[in-house]
């Protein structure tokens, strides 16, 4: 049996652009890491992306991926 712990396969969604967009706006105010992780309630290594990738790219959207685009569509996919 293959007992891992949950942390290792939690799947979170996105952040939405707006709270990435406020993240960026408290950084911008002068809040630390911590304290912007608190007050948002976000991991602080989530913060530090948001921030290094603001930095960046000088955009809070979110960036295409690599990889391959899947083959099938969802819809397809679903039947």
């Amino acid at each position: 049996m293959n007992h891992e712990p949950d942390h290792c396969i939690m799947k979170t969604k996105e952040l939405t652009k707006q709270v990435r967009d406020k993240v960026v706006e408290k950084y911008e105010a002068g809040l630390g890491y911590k304290k912007i992780s608190r007050a948002l309630n976000i991991s602080l290594s989530t913060i530090k992306s948001i921030i290094r990738k603001w930095k960046e790219y000088g955009t809070t959207a979110n960036l295409p991926r690599g990889g391959r685009p899947p083959k099938l569509k969802s819809r397809t996919r679903r039947k």
